[in-house]
């Protein structure tokens, strides 16, 4: 049992306010949960006497969640970001064999343990700034026995860190160069009997897909999401990221958690998201690394209700980006975003978005994932460019 006294609270709670700020307030630990949280002069007085920190006047948040990631992975592609400075289009590099394609031949060739310990420097950035929780993907395998070594990979970083991590299968990812021409078979051969294997040792928390041009059809990935309801298992999908194939709307009829890049959604995709209920995850590290230009339909979404998340997007090619903090700051900056929207969007839409209903806000019977920050003011957190000001994080109830 603790209480925290002597700070400012943003519960971050859906209804409220301006942040759901409580100044002057105090937040009650029973268990790794919060018991309490309010005006410091309200506390119940069964716990004024319980331990006690004083956090000197700071600022508290919900831990931040990063709910879309690639961050398991081999090798890296700092020579195709010379390349597509050079001129080539993030398209032309994929069709050349570049692209994910080039993180597939080294994560093929990385041994678990190998992909564990290159994982572990980019998640030590991210719970340096406050992060509980990640949602990390497959997808860099594309063959049964790969994919599922990433998926270990993964799950294995819970037992390294303090941590909690999602995953999410991503065997739709990119038709791999053995298949080439051949999606189709590659789903069958590969993607839906890797799905099962990984959904049968427990690896999977949902199933992901690409449903692109460059990648898979809508009537490819419906394939695969039938398969993955078949399984008990939810789904997202990145959708709309370099144009419009109906990819959310898709998504959305299958009740997908989450609909992700979505630079090119429709106003028909919008409406079938916010009848769904599904979160609408926008990647402003992958616009910003592509130089893109099409914004995604930000107003839009807000006038209709659908949630939004942001998140880092960590991977090799088109999002190399370890800082949640700055993310929220592009959020912001390249999409216009208010920074009380950016804070939802890394912590209450965030945990929506992996379905998690015990983190994202501070409230009783909420996980104690914390964020202590130096700063007077939330927008502080967005707004500021390559600075991190956490001074503490409690994952649990412990710090």
């Amino acid at each position: 049992m603790l209480t925290l006294r002597n700070a400012t609270f943003a519960t971050m709670t859906p209804d409220a306010a301006a942040y759901g700020l409580v100044e002057r307030g105090a937040l009650a630990i029973r268990g790794g949960d919060i018991a309490w949280v309010g005006p410091e002069s309200e506390m119940p007085t069964s716990m004024s006497h319980w331990p006690q920190e004083d956090l000197g006047g700071r600022l508290v948040t919900p831990a931040l969640i990063d709910c879309h990631t690639h961050i398991v992975f081999g090798g890296n592609r700092a020579r195709e970001f010379e390349l597509r400075l050079e001129g080539a289009s993030y398209e032309e590099v994929a069709r050349a064999g570049g692209g994910i394609l080039s993180t597939v031949t080294a994560t093929r060739a990385a041994s678990e343990e190998g992909l564990l310990a290159s994982a572990l420097p980019r998640v030590d950035a991210l719970l340096s700034e406050g992060v509980s929780t990640i949602e990390i993907k497959s997808g860099y395998g594309l063959d049964i026995e790969t994919e599922l070594r990433m998926l270990r990979a993964a799950r294995r970083i819970e037992r390294e860190r303090p941590v909690r991590i999602r995953t999410s299968f991503l065997g739709a990812h990119a038709v791999p160069p053995e298949f080439k021409d051949r999606a189709d078979a590659y789903i069958d051969e590969v993607c839906l009997p890797a799905l099962s294997r990984a959904a049968e040792d427990g690896l999977a928390d949902a199933v992901d897909g690409f449903c692109e041009g460059i990648a898979f059809s809508p009537a490819q990935i419906e394939r695969v999401f039938g398969h993955a309801a078949e399984l008990g298992l939810p789904v997202k999908l990145h959708a709309e990221q370099l144009s419009d194939l109906g990819g959310a709307a898709l998504a959305a009829r299958d009740g997908a958690l989450s609909a992700d890049h979505l630079e090119y959604l429709g106003a028909d995709g919008v409406a079938a998201m916010a009848e769904a209920g599904t979160v609408a995850v926008l990647l402003p590290g992958a616009f910003y690394t592509l130089r893109e230009t099409q914004l995604p339909p930000v107003q839009a979404l807000r006038d209709a209700g659908v949630p939004i998340a942001v998140a880092t997007d960590c991977n090799p090619g088109s999002s190399p980006l370890t800082s949640l903090l700055l993310t929220m700051n592009m959020a912001c900056t390249l999409f216009r975003m208010t920074p009380e929207e950016a804070l939802a969007g890394a912590t209450r839409n965030a945990a929506r978005a992996l379905g998690i209903g015990d983190a994202g806000t501070l409230a009783p019977g909420q996980r104690a994932d914390l964020a202590v920050w130096d700063v007077g003011h939330p927008a502080e957190l967005a707004y500021r460019i390559g600075f991190n000001p956490l001074h503490q994080r409690f994952f649990a109830g412990k710090s």
